[in-house]
């Protein structure tokens, strides 16, 4: 088994009396896009901000490779924490001329690291006449010099219209693809869905859960079914034995909860009818990763 990329253990962050992060541990798989997921105020940019030395965590720990972090492991992270910041009168390939003289490596991944964000054709183009969507690529490629192994992103699809955040995942995909880790903060339920392996989701601070997004995320398919005799309704549909995972009542209704894909109406609706119940109501639903979510975060 590898060793995580990144691995957090019991990480508590205090502001006074406010507890930013409590005791919050997850490991981050190596070639895996792993998405912190939560609403505003969660926690997400405090846990991206300790692992990055941009906070001072109050107790716990982290490690990059089982190993503890150093000044040296920083430098090979690729990381975009805050607003792209770039002299707006400068063109991106001088903006990214800058950038790796300030990190002190890269200058030769300019050129590559522009083709990888689909910028190489208005590299001399002034940063100021680029859209958010473009501005938002040239800092990942400022990320990309130096050619690290591990990206780190804060809500990187922020503020940009449907086209940009459209970009921004393809890209991301693109990289992931290349072998590259990429944790990325995000708030957006659809965007994590979409491109990332696996999610931890913060509420105010609190790990919810966490794991490969296929697990957490899972869409599963509701049969919801009624009938006159609704006694002896419940009894049989809990002789369908393993078919299902979840039996829940409710109002008159029973609900069945099945792995997506899984539900078979017809199926249910015989052994109803050779158990002697007549259902006067049968209806499929999808339970839809926006109701996993909220449900997860007791909204």
């Amino acid at each position: 088994m590898s060793v995580p990329v990144l691995s957090i253990n019991k990480l508590i962050k205090k502001y006074g009396n406010i507890t930013a992060l409590d005791e919050v541990s997850f490991d981050v798989p190596s070639g895996s896009v792993f998405g912190l997921l939560g609403p505003n105020g969660s926690g997400k940019t405090t846990t991206l901000g300790i692992v990055m030395d941009i906070l001072k965590q109050t107790s716990g720990s982290f490690q990059f490779s089982g190993k503890m972090p150093t000044a040296d492991t920083r430098k090979n992270i690729g990381t975009l924490l805050e607003t792209p910041n770039f002299y707006h009168y400068l063109s991106a390939q001088k903006n990214l001329e800058i950038a790796a003289a300030i990190k002190g490596r890269g200058k030769n991944d300019i050129g590559a690291a522009l083709e990888k964000v689909n910028l190489a054709h208005r590299k001399d183009s002034k940063f100021s006449t680029y859209s958010l969507g473009m501005k938002q690529r040239l800092a990942i490629a400022s990320c990309l010099l130096g050619n690290p192994d591990l990206l780190v992103f804060d809500e990187p699809t922020n503020g940009l219209d449907p086209e940009g955040i459209a970009e921004i995942r393809t890209l991301i995909l693109r990289l992931a693809k290349e072998g590259k880790t990429i944790i990325m903060a995000s708030h957006l339920l659809d965007e994590v869905e979409k491109v990332c392996t696996h999610v931890a989701i913060l509420k105010k601070g609190k790990l919810i859960t966490a794991g490969a997004v296929d697990d957490v995320l899972v869409n599963e398919d509701i049969v919801e079914v009624s009938a006159y005799d609704i006694t002896n309704l419940e009894s049989v549909l809990l002789q369908l034995g393993g078919h299902f995972s979840t039996l829940k009542q409710v109002g008159n209704n029973f609900q069945l909860f099945f792995s997506m894909g899984k539900a078979n109406l017809a199926e249910v609706n015989q052994h109803c009818f050779n158990h002697g119940i007549v259902l006067n109501h049968l209806q499929l639903k999808k339970k839809s990763l926006e109701s996993k979510f909220f449900e997860l975060t007791n909204n």
